[in-house]
Order: structure tokens, then C-alpha cells, then sequence
């Protein structure tokens, strides 16, 4: 089963909470905002999701 990280990034404010707290890398910050720039070695732990205060991160299923 693979996993897809998606950033609204009209709630984002840049906290950078998300790129901490994933262990494989899947975020970086560009322009301010939470990037998913390796959405492929997403492993669904949705520990990005619950780090953020903003929900503006949401993991679907595929």
C-alpha cells in the first residue's frame, strides 16, 4: 500500500514541525511552506499530521 502527504498550503504557516518529526524525509521547506518533495517514501505513520497545529497536512491511502 503506498501513502501520499498532502500539504494545504493555505493553512501552512511554515512551523517546519513536519520536517522534524518525519523519519523518512518527506517534507522540505521552499518559499516558506511544508513541501512533500519524497511523497514516495511516505510510510503512512501520519506523525506529520499529528505534529500539525494547523491541519494542513492530510495522508491518503492509494
Amino acid at each position: 500500500m503506498a501513502f501520499t502527504p498532502i500539504v494545504d498550503e493555505d493553512k501552512c504557516v511554515g512551523c517546519e514541525e513536519c520536517v522534524d518529526v518525519c523519519p523518512v524525509e518527506v517534507f522540505e521547506m521552499q518559499n516558506g511552506k511544508s513541501v512533500p518533495v519524497n511523497a514516495s517514501e511516505c510510510i503512512g505513520c501520519e506523525s506529520c499530521v499529528e505534529v500539525c497545529e494547523e491541519d494542513a497536512i492530510t495522508v491518503e491511502e492509494s
